[in-house]
This record gives structure tokens, sequence and C-alpha cells, in this order.
């Protein structure tokens, strides 16, 4: 995570937002009065998605269940059918 006081981001925000969007790398951006967090917005996208994902128990534990079975007893790509 990059981090870089005001000054410096009021100096170089177009470089620092493109590098954001491009390498989705988050920004702490520091002040007197407290820090803020800038990210693209595919990776605020995946967080809220998660977020709500994990918001459901049902879901929440199928994910889990997900996660912790085995690849050896997972379908190949070519038998899922959409």
């Amino acid at each position: 995570m990059m981090n870089t006081n005001v000054t410096n981001f009021r100096k170089n925000i177009y470089n620092v937002l493109e590098n954001t969007i491009r390498y989705n790398e988050p920004v702490t951006i520091c002040t007197k009065n407290g820090n803020a967090v800038i990210m693209s917005e595919d990776d605020y996208r995946g967080i809220m998605e998660t977020l709500y994902l994990t918001s459901d128990p049902q879901m929440k534990k199928k994910l889990i269940d997900g996660m912790n079975t085995p690849v050896s007893e997972c379908l190949s790509e070519s038998e899922v059918q959409w």
C-alpha cells in the first residue's frame, strides 16, 4: 500500500489515481486530522460483494465449504453447466 501526505497527493493526484486504478494498489493519504484510503473501483466493488455474500449465513457456509473442498473433488471447467 502506498502512503503519502495530502500535500504530495495534491501535487500528484492524477498519477496517484491512475496507478491506483491500473495496479489496484490502495493509497493511504495522511493528514493532521486522520487518514483516508483511496482504492480502485474494482477493489471497492469486490469488497462490497464479499461483505454482502458473507452477511448471509447460508452463503457464508457454502463459501467456506467450497474453500475447504479439495480440488480433486471439484468438477473440471468443461463439466460445469452454465
